[in-house]
């Protein structure tokens, strides 16, 4: 599996708590519609004030091809245009790695449950 890592910062114009309510709620909505998307992750910082980044982002994709057919669709386009409205587009570190999982557990709760 191929994965996209990136640490993302916000927008200025949004406050910390705008911007996961922006990001995990109308923007997340887009962005799982992105085709060939197998894994799609947010997180926050526990304590944001102080913390570098405002979040981190994790797109798992069957492929580094399948990733790239993703973005260039006119779903990726619409992911990326509503992207730079709140965040600070290439502020944050960004990786695309081969994923190799060592541990697997379902935790209760995990969005694989529902």
């Amino acid at each position: 599996m191929t994965k996209l890592v990136e640490l993302l910062v916000r927008n200025d114009e949004y406050s910390h708590a705008e911007f996961v309510e922006r990001w995990q709620g109308e923007h997340a909505d887009i962005a799982r519609e992105l085709p060939g998307l197998k894994r799609y992750s947010t997180s926050v910082p526990a304590n944001p004030d102080e913390a570098e980044y405002d979040g981190v982002l994790e797109l798992v994709f069957e492929s580094g091809q399948a990733l790239n057919e993703a973005f260039e669709s006119e779903v990726g386009q619409e992911v990326q245009a509503d992207a730079a409205e709140f965040l600070e587009l290439g502020a944050g570190p960004r990786i695309v790695v081969d994923e190799t999982v060592h541990v697997a557990e379902t935790v209760a709760g995990d969005a694989a449950d529902e």
